[in-house]
């Protein structure tokens, strides 16, 4: 296929050419993998700057997406690609191609770097979800910040560095830079821009920037960074995020309130207890999805009105393709039960199935299909079955559908018990959303007059 970039992904794409270190935030749908891979093309092919480059993404993207991304163009004719992923033997194999690009699950990070040691091969490296290296403490990054002395050029991709607000961005950056904008240490860091927010005597939970911190953090970093809102530049087609409210019986709602209380319920015999409030935190939000884990791990269902509600979403879509979004293990099962054709996304050949339209009924795991997965051309319909507390999660499986190349409206509909914490979450995403969108927008790089004008002439 022919490639044509639309003037920001040109415009990204020199940016990793001219900046050895890139942290490249890009809104969801705008192309990250091609113009990551055009200037990878550039840099071993036509500059000779750097010789061979790993890629490390999430499991199912490094399997399927970038792989593909790099056989679809023309342009990028040439480029040898190995996909790193499955037995021990597969990995080595693909080692053994010694290919331009490699390309890794982030779960294998340590592995490779036990292998290689000090003979470290790649000279580039590209972290495709940078913000799943933002805890510095990970096996993750402990090994791969090791292997920094072997590497000249550093690429970071994500569209969520700050999903649970700016202490997340030290690791991501300490990475990329080697600490030179925010401090090598994560104590100095927090010490010099953050205040203790949420404690419990002397053990605190959470830190607060300190007043003009946030301003000086984005400042320090803007040289390295380049930002861009798929707002800015694409059209996508319309949006609609609505919540359909599910109402409990009076029956499921005492069992809810007890647990709620007594931190403890019996439900017929089989006993759930929450040993404690994050643990109560889960035990409730299944509650209000219907089903609830006992004291043995057994799953005790409480009622169906999600999946009543699921029910009625279905007969209105009219023979239309839904994707259901499911946080617990019982979710599953139940829906399974509930509507036997639905298939779950895990392998490629489920993907392809669901974007050419085969699958009626498709389901995915945040944790497991919420990055870098091409689902928009199966479907335009969304159903939060069950909610997760992360925004990084949560906006990146709405992205799955609500991406270039969607050509139908979106909808996306989340399925909220009346009166549970259910509703706290779709709160507390929010609420989180907008210190997210503060890092973005305060590095956000517009084109340039010359580069508008250009777009409005095509």
């Amino acid at each position: 296929m022919r490639y044509r970039p639309h003037n920001y992904q040109t415009q990204a794409t020199g940016f990793i050419l001219d900046h050895h270190e890139a942290a490249i935030l890009l809104g969801m749908g705008l192309g990250k993998s091609v113009i990551t891979l055009t200037a990878i093309w550039e840099l071993l092919l036509d500059y000779f700057t750097v010789s061979r480059v790993l890629i490390v993404a999430p499991l199912r993207v490094a399997r399927d997406t970038w792989p593909t991304e790099a056989a679809k163009w023309d342009h990028l004719e040439g480029l040898s690609v190995a996909v790193a992923v499955g037995t021990k033997q597969d990995r080595l194999d693909a080692l053994a191609k010694s290919a331009m690009v490699t390309v890794i699950n982030r779960e294998n990070i340590p592995w490779l770097v036990s292998y290689y040691g000090d003979s470290w091969p790649f000279d580039m490296v590209v972290i495709d979800e940078l913000s799943s290296f933002k805890n510095h403490r990970a096996k993750r990054f402990t090994a791969l910040v090791k292997m920094r002395p072997h590497v000249k050029r550093w690429v970071g991709l994500t569209g969520t560095p700050a999903s649970n607000g700016l202490m997340d961005i030290w690791a991501q950056f300490r990475l990329l830079d080697g600490g030179e904008r925010l401090g090598r240490f994560i104590t100095r860091y927090r010490d010099r821009w953050f205040l203790p927010d949420k404690r419990n005597g002397m053990q605190v939970f959470t830190y607060k920037p300190r007043e003009g911190a946030e301003d000086v953090i984005y400042d320090a970093i803007a040289d390295m960074t380049l930002s861009m809102r798929t707002i800015d530049h694409l059209t996508l087609p319309d949006l609609t995020v609505t919540t359909t409210p599910v109402v409990l019986g009076d029956k499921e709602r005492a069992v809810y309130e007890q647990l709620k209380a007594d931190l403890v319920v019996d439900l017929d015999g089989q006993v759930v207890d929450a040993a404690n409030a994050a643990a109560l935190s889960g035990k409730l939000l299944q509650l209000a999805s219907g089903a609830i884990y006992d004291e043995h791990g057994n799953t005790v269902e409480v009622h169906g009105a999600k999946l009543d509600a699921l029910e009625d979403i279905l007969e209105a879509a009219n023979g239309q393709s839904v994707l259901v979004a499911y946080w617990f293990k019982h979710d599953l099962a139940r829906i399974h039960q509930r509507f036997p054709d639905a298939r779950e996304l895990k392998t490629s050949a489920d993907i392809e199935a669901w974007n050419l339209g085969n699958i009626p009924l498709g389901l995915i795991h945040p944790a497991s299909a919420g990055h870098g997965l091409n689902l928009q051309a199966g479907g335009h319909l969304l159903v939060w079955f069950s909610l997760t507390w992360s925004l990084e999660l949560y906006q990146q499986t709405n992205a799955r559908l609500y991406r270039q190349g969607q050509a139908e409206p979106v909808t996306i509909t989340h399925l909220a018990a009346t009166g549970t914490l259910d509703q706290a979450v779709l709160g507390a995403l929010e609420a989180k959303d907008m210190t997210q969108a503060a890092l973005i927008d305060a590095v956000t790089t517009e084109l340039s007059t010359t580069l508008r004008k250009e777009s409005s002439c095509m």
